[in-house]
């Protein structure tokens, strides 16, 4: 089977979507199948292109196995600014429909989401060739823009919510991440023939439990302070403000430091309040390298998986696969009965507290402190957990199955062809 996969990241970007799709693809390509990607050029992590990529529209590159073709485009300083948002998507959907359209001929095209823009290019790409598609939902648009404030003009939503129907009713199959998420689309009227549940993973192999010390708590100053780290997107959605003021509630614990790793919209405001707060417990981290990734995530003592009300009932987010893969445990400030506070009580990797409440989140923090036995327990039960479930080989295979089920209708479970 030829697998056309269609990505907004993909390596060297570590946007989380860049490495599921990489490891993924590359999964793929071991079970014997052939997978050419249509990415854009890295530009995640420093929020612009890298200077190897620039000024150039389409480049293509060999990796592990794979035929990645990468193509120009816009990328916005500021990421919250919707015009900007709407032409990095334009740019990317219409020079990546045109490199699929030239990638020759292919049995299926896998797309992400987001942006859900990907679904259109998908489709087209589909009309082209003659081909199914399969959607990959790893967020929900519009629904995230819309809590976020991003999305607030009742027409501009209107057309968004249009969109996410069509991409939904011309897939051949949508894949999500979570039980949540397969609720969520149900409720939307997608049918439940169309929907296959295919979580995520993580490489067992590359992040695993490693020395509390080692090169990287060294070169940051870590080994004699008790890290509570948060790595990863720092967006509108979750909620870092409070985490600085729960700092600010801790100040006083001298040994405990807040480790903040990432990039992001809200990241500049996150520097300026704990500037005007006078934190001298927090320290921010652009991001680091893939490969310091499993002695960054050592370096901690415990994790932080922080989100603002409303945005954590239908998913679990990427990191809590990488925290307990890491051996690490974690407090999750997110809703009561989501997804993530489910995966956290089953798993038994951590500690859960309501979210956007800094006095309970110091609480936890203080406890995981003061007690280093329950802390190794936590981080146990997550990397056991974890590693009989969301291994790269188990989901790859599932996500095998179900493309070539699209491409084959009538081998196996029934998936709905595209609507014409």
């Amino acid at each position: 089977m030829h697998i056309l996969l269609l990505s907004t990241y993909f390596k060297p970007d570590i946007a989380s979507t860049g490495v599921l799709m990489t490891e993924l693809a590359e999964g793929l390509t071991r079970l014997g199948h052939r997978v050419t990607v249509v990415t854009s050029v890295p530009h995640y992590d420093g929020n612009r292109i890298w200077s190897d990529y620039r000024g150039k529209l389409h480049i293509r590159e060999a990796f592990n196995g794979l035929d990645v073709r990468r193509v120009y485009l816009y990328v916005p300083q500021e990421k919250e600014g919707l015009v900007g948002r709407m032409l990095n998507y334009a740019t990317f959907n219409t020079l990546s429909v045109l490199s699929g359209a030239l990638a020759g001929s292919y049995d299926v095209v896998l797309t992400p989401s987001p942006p859900l823009t990907n679904g259109l290019a998908a489709f087209i790409l589909s009309r082209l060739r003659g081909v199914p598609y399969v959607y990959n939902v790893q967020d929900i648009y519009p629904d995230v823009a819309i809590r976020m404030g991003v999305l607030t003009n009742p027409r501009v939503i209107a057309f968004f919510r249009y969109m996410e129907r069509f991409v939904y009713d011309k897939a051949a199959a949508v894949s999500v991440i979570s039980e949540g998420f397969r609720r969520n689309l149900l409720d939307k009227g997608v049918p439940d023939e169309k929907l296959e549940v295919i979580p995520n993973f993580m490489d067992m192999d590359f992040v695993r439990p490693l020395p509390r010390r080692n090169d990287f708590s060294a070169k940051h100053g870590l080994d004699d302070k008790f890290v509570v780290l948060f790595a990863g997107n720092v967006g509108m959605s979750q909620g870092l403000q409070k985490v600085l003021d729960t700092a600010r509630l801790l100040e006083n614990e001298r040994e405990i430091l807040f480790l903040i790793v990432g990039n992001g919209a809200a990241k500049p405001g996150l520097q300026d309040y704990a500037q005007a707060l006078g934190l001298r417990n927090v320290s921010f981290l652009p991001f680091q390298p893939p490969e310091t990734l499993p002695e960054m995530y050592a370096s901690s003592d415990i994790c932080l998986v922080p989100l603002r009300k409303g945005f954590t009932g239908e998913s679990v987010p990427c990191k809590v696969f990488t925290i307990t893969a890491a051996g690490r445990p974690l407090v999750a400030s997110v809703d009561r009965d989501s997804d993530t506070h489910r995966f956290v009580r089953k798993s038994e990797c951590g500690l859960w507290v309501e979210p956007e409440n800094p006095g309970t989140l110091a609480e936890a923090i203080l406890t995981l402190r003061d007690d280093k036995d329950m802390r190794d327990q936590l981080g146990h039960n997550g990397r056991a957990y974890v590693e009989t479930r969301y291994t790269p080989e188990a989901v790859g295979r599932q996500y095998a199955a179900l493309l070539g089920r699209v491409c084959r209708p009538d081998t196996g479970r029934t998936v709905t062809k595209q609507a014409d």
